[in-house]
């Protein structure tokens, strides 16, 4: 009996220590799923969330105040630039005009008559001293001849001739006098009566282009192609000058704006491309980014960016929500990485698994740089083709065995176990 036990005892401690060794194999390893770390692009993005507003837009404000007598369009109607949209009560302006254009009718008659005038009597009168002067200058010329060569021949004294001389000179200095006298009275009288009748022709035209005017305030044109977004007013009621009598908005192409924090708006440029998608319906336009602001917005601390995007079928509306994406900046030939890989350890600093060919786990700290989706650029710490754990890191200590699961296996052993069932 003694002897049995002896047998037993070191067979015991056989079966012992081999399963507690094949219980420390099992716990040393570790299934994991692994994926390489490859060079490749990755794209900086900015995403925030926004609102729609049309490109352009015109609140249509009367000049003159006035009942409105008729709206042409409604609330959701298309119009275009130059269309007549409401008409206001205008029979006083049309007085007005009639009254001003019989005032201007009388002007261009009057400016007529004096332009075609025939010469005043006092410019009449300048005339005649003038041709009288002439006359009386010729008499006296030759008179002086005359006497010039009868003194010549001794037939008369010299005191003869010298007084023909005298009176020749008086008469010429007369007939100088009375030609200027007839220019200063005919530019004179002339000029200032043709001014005068200018005058009020002029007058009369600025009255008449007035009153035209006006009337033309009365019909309401749209300066925009669009859509009446709002038309506040029926008709009957008054129209104020400078308040809105409706509301013109074009959504053909759109602006989204958007507050992005300052360091993600800092590396987007205006020109840069950009989406505009509507998250509950699935519509995506494409766009460009058309403003960054320059300043910060003091309350938000946010920088504004619009992004603007053709919107065919006017499917986005003024003031419904949407998200923007910008691509910042594309990132060429750098290290990428599934962004599961990615863990942090007890500092706070990142980290991933790599899996050698010893099928070992090493912990190993890397810097991230860009993250795009699933996958994140490593700027330093791993080299292209090392392995790094993307499932089954999380707990997985330095140092530890592994072994790489495909995915395939367990889910071949839950198709067997399945089948069994059935059976």
């Amino acid at each position: 009996m003694r002897n049995r036990s002896l047998v037993f005892v070191p067979a015991l401690l056989i079966l012992t220590s081999c399963a507690k060794e094949k219980e420390k194999e099992t716990e040393q390893v570790f299934p994991v799923q692994v994926a390489r770390a490859e060079k490749g692009s990755i794209q900086r993005v900015v995403s925030a969330d926004a609102v729609i507003f049309p490109k352009t837009q015109s609140a249509i404000m009367p000049k003159i105040s006035a009942p409105v007598r008729s709206f042409k369009v409604n609330r959701g109607d298309h119009v275009s630039a130059g269309q007549v949209v409401a008409e206001l009560e205008n029979k006083d302006l049309q007085a007005a005009k009639a009254d001003s254009q019989g005032a201007l009718q009388q002007a261009e008659a009057q400016y007529s008559t004096v332009a075609g005038a025939t010469v005043p009597e006092e410019v009449t009168k300048a005339q005649q001293d003038v041709q009288a002067a002439k006359e009386a200058v010729d008499a006296a010329k030759k008179v002086f001849d005359s006497r010039q060569e009868l003194l010549r021949q001794g037939a008369i004294a010299r005191k003869l001739v010298d007084d023909a001389n005298v009176a020749y000179v008086q008469a010429q200095s007369q007939y100088n006098v009375a030609q200027q006298h007839l220019k200063a009275v005919t530019n004179v009288s002339r000029e200032q009566e043709i001014k005068n009748a200018q005058g009020q022709l002029d007058s009369a035209k600025s009255k008449y282009q007035g009153a035209e005017a006006q009337l033309s305030y009365s019909e309401i044109r749209s300066p925009i192609a669009g859509i009446v977004a709002d038309r506040p007013l029926y008709a009957g009621e008054m129209a104020s000058a400078g308040n809105p009598l409706m509301v013109i908005v074009d959504i053909s192409t759109v602006v989204a704006r958007a507050n992005v924090p300052v360091a993600q708006a800092a590396s987007l440029k205006v020109g840069g491309d950009a989406t505009i998608t509507q998250t509950d319906t699935g519509i995506e336009l494409p766009g460009k980014i058309t403003v960054v602001s320059p300043a910060v917005d003091p309350a938000t601390t946010t920088v504004q960016v619009w992004v603007e995007a053709k919107n065919p079928g006017e499917r986005l509306r003024a003031g419904v929500p949407v998200k923007i994406v910008a691509i910042a900046q594309t990132i060429q030939d750098t290290i990428v990485v599934p962004l599961a890989a990615l863990l942090q350890n007890a500092e706070g600093e990142s980290v991933v698994m790599v899996v050698g060919p010893d099928m070992v786990a090493h912990e190993r700290k890397v810097e991230v740089g860009v993250k795009q989706g699933e996958k994140a650029q490593i700027a330093s710490g791993l080299k292209e083709g090392e392995q790094v754990v993307t499932v089954g890191a999380v707990g997985l200590d330095e140092g530890k065995k592994v072994r790489i699961d495909t995915g395939k296996g367990d889910q071949d052993k839950d198709e067997k176990k399945d089948d069994k069932d059935e059976k």
